[in-house]
């Protein structure tokens, strides 16, 4: 599906598909973290099983203020994070919503065009 960025200065995802999402129009294949400061960084999580806690303490501290917001993409299909896993981003006081990847990249582009402190967490399983 096609998507069209509404700040060109900002990343914004542009388009995605089975097993790719393009970030301002560069594929990318692999899991990845995007920030509304603009930081794309792979993030190291192919598949949902191998999630850790580790995957989710780091994001707290990828922006100079903490996101407001952690969009978790869970890859094809919705599944949500063990709470366990979560225990780090939950004691600052920092959302996670899930949804399925299609759904995140949507979601992450209308908060960043609204200007929101956001983090997605991009789940493309291999």
């Amino acid at each position: 599906m096609k998507l069209h960025a509404d700040k060109p200065d900002t990343h914004t995802i542009t388009s995605y598909g089975e097993g790719w999402i393009a970030v301002n129009g560069q594929r990318h294949e692999g899991s990845l973290l995007l920030t509304s400061d603009g930081q794309l960084i792979p993030w190291g999580c192919s598949r949902f099983e191998e999630l850790q806690a580790d995957h989710f303490d780091r994001l707290a501290s990828l922006m100079p203020e903490p996101p407001e917001l952690v969009v978790f993409g869970s890859g094809a299909r919705l599944r949500f994070v063990p709470p366990s896993l979560l225990k780090d981003l939950m004691g600052r006081r920092i959302g996670v919503e899930s949804m399925d990847t299609a759904a995140a990249c949507r979601t992450y582009n209308i908060l960043v065009s609204e200007g929101r402190r956001v983090i997605a967490a991009l789940l493309i399983e291999s």
